[in-house]
C-alpha cells in the first residue's frame, strides 16, 4: 500500500491523480444533489418506514425527496431483468450475450432505456403516494424531474468510468451508502449507551461487540476479495521444464461476482418495500412484505440469504462462460494438465467455478447476515438502520477494494513500462 501511495504522488503519475480528483468531484456533485429537494415536495416524507433500505442505498436522497431520490436503482433493476432474459429465455438477449463486446454495449444501452422507463413509473408512483392534493400535471412534473435525476446520475457514472477511476455506477452507490454510515453508528451509540435502560457497563460492552462485528465484515470482505483458485495451464508449444519457463494459470476469484449479489439482493428486497410504501399499512400486501420480505424477520432473513446465493451463481456464470473459456483455451493451443480439451475441460471449469462460488457465497451470506443477527437477536433497542448498514458496509468495502486494485494496477503497469 505504501509503495502504491509513493507511486501515486510521483510527478509522472499526475494524470492518475487528476482521474482520482475527477472521481471525487463526481461524487461531490452526487452528494450535493441529494440535498436539493424536488420542487413541490417539501416535507412530503416524514417517516420512511419500509422505504429505509431504498433511502440508505441512495444516500438519504429519498428522505429529502431530492432530485436524485431514485438514485441508480432503476438501472440496477433493469440490469437484473436483462440478465435473467439472457439465460436462454429470449433468444435475442442470448445472441447479444454471445456477441462479446458489441453485444455488451447493446445490452448496456437497453439497460439504460429500460432503467429510465422504470424510473419514470417509480417517480410517478412516489409523487402520487407522498404529494397529497396534487394534480396529474404535478405528478407528471415530479416524475419527469426524478427521471432526469436518474438519467444525470447514469451520465455522471459514465463520466467517472471513462475519465476517472473505477466503475462509476458502483462508486455512486458506494458514495450514497458512505454518507449514511456515520448516522448509523451515532444512532447505535445512543441506543446502546445514552438512551438504554440497562447499566452503562453492559451498554459499552454491547457497543464494542457491535463495532467488532463491523470490523469482522471488513476483514472478511478483504479476505474474500484476495482469495482465488489458480488452475494451471500448459501450452502445446511450451514445456514447463524449459529454461526460464513461467507457470501459466487461470485465476478464479473465490467470489467472482464481487458485491453484486448483495446489491442485487438489496434491490430485490427494496422493490416490494417500494410498492408497499405506496399502500395503506392495513393492506394485505403490506402485511405480507412486513412478515416475509423484511430481512429482520426470520423468514425474510432466510429468503435474503437464498437470494444472495442465487445471484452469486447467476452473476459468476454470467461473468465467466465455461464453454467459451474452454474454446478460447483450445484455440490458443492451451490445455489443463490431466484434462482433455473440449467437453471435459468445460465440465472441469464448471465444477471448479461452482465449488468456489458456493464457498464464496457462504462467506458473503455470513458477512451480510452478521449485523442482521446482531440487531435482531442480541439487542431489541437498535434502530433498523443497523441491519441495513451491514449490507451497506459490505458493498462499500467491496467497491473500495476493486477501485484500489484498479489504481494499483495502473500505477504498477506504468512504472514497469517506465523501467523497461
Amino acid at each position: 500500500m505504501f509503495k502504491t501511495l509513493k507511486l501515486l504522488f510521483s510527478p509522472k503519475n499526475k494524470d492518475i491523480r487528476k482521474r482520482i480528483g475527477f472521481t471525487l468531484l463526481g461524487l461531490l456533485i452526487f452528494a450535493v444533489g441529494t440535498t436539493i429537494p424536488t420542487p413541490g415536495t417539501e416535507g412530503a416524507i416524514s417517516n420512511l418506514g419500509l422505504w429505509q433500505l431504498y433511502d440508505v442505498i441512495g444516500g438519504g436522497a429519498l428522505k429529502n425527496f431530492s432530485i436524485f431520490a431514485l438514485g441508480v436503482m432503476p438501472y440496477i433493476s433493469a440490469s437484473i431483468i436483462t440478465g435473467i432474459l439472457q439465460m436462454d429465455i429470449i433468444p435475442y438477449f442470448t445472441e447479444l450475450k454471445e456477441r462479446g463486446q458489441e453485444g455488451r454495449q447493446k445490452i448496456n444501452q437497453i439497460n439504460r432505456y429500460l432503467g429510465l422507463a422504470i424510473a419514470f413509473l417509480q417517480g410517478f408512483a412516489m409523487a402520487f403516494a407522498f404529494v397529497k392534493g396534487g394534480s396529474t400535471i404535478d405528478y407528471l412534473t415530479i416524475a419527469v424531474i426524478l427521471t432526469a435525476g436518474t438519467a444525470f446520475l447514469l451520465w455522471l457514472g459514465d463520466q467517472i468510468t471513462s475519465k476517472g477511476i473505477g466503475n462509476g455506477i458502483s462508486l455512486i452507490i458506494m458514495g450514497g451508502i458512505i454518507s449514511s454510515i456515520p448516522k448509523m453508528f451515532i444512532d447505535t451509540f445512543n441506543a446502546l449507551i445514552i438512551d438504554t435502560s440497562s447499566s452503562l457497563f453492559i451498554g459499552i460492552i454491547s457497543f464494542i461487540v457491535f463495532v467488532l462485528f463491523y470490523l469482522a465484515i471488513i476483514v472478511g470482505v478483504v479476505f474474500i476479495e484476495k482469495s482465488e483458485r489458480r488452475i494451471p495451464i500448459q501450452y502445446s508449444n511450451q514445456t514447463t521444464s524449459a529454461y526460464g519457463a513461467k507457470q501459466n494459470y487461470i485465476p478464479f476469484k473465490l467470489n467472482s461476482a464481487n458485491v453484486m449479489p448483495v446489491i442485487f439482493a438489496s434491490v430485490i428486497f427494496s422493490v416490494p418495500a417500494f410498492i408497499a410504501g405506496l399502500l395503506d399499512s392495513s393492506n394485505g400486501f403490506v402485511v405480507f412484505v412486513n412478515k416475509y420480505l423484511n430481512y429482520t424477520t426470520p423468514v425474510g432473513f432466510v429468503i435474503y440469504i437464498v437470494v444472495i446465493f442465487f445471484f452469486s451463481f447467476f452473476y459468476a456464470f454470467l461473468q465467466i462462460n465455461p464453454e467459451e473459456l474452454a474454446k478460447n483455451l483450445n484455440r490458443q493451443g492451451g490445455y489443463i494438465p490431466g484434462i482433455r480439451p473440449g467437453k471435459e475441460t468445460t465440465t472441469y471449469i464448471k465444477t471448479v467455478l461452482s465449488r468456489i462460488t458456493l464457498l464464496g457465497s457462504i462467506f458473503i451470506a455470513v458477512i451480510a447476515g452478521l449485523p442482521i443477527i446482531f440487531s435482531s437477536f442480541l439487542s431489541t433497542n437498535l434502530p433498523s438502520s443497523v441491519s441495513i448498514g451491514g449490507t451497506g458496509i459490505l458493498i462499500v468495502v467491496g467497491v473500495a477494494l476493486e477501485t484500489y486494485r484498479q489504481i494499483e494496477s495502473s500505477l504498477i503497469n506504468r512504472n514497469y513500462k517506465g523501467v523497461r
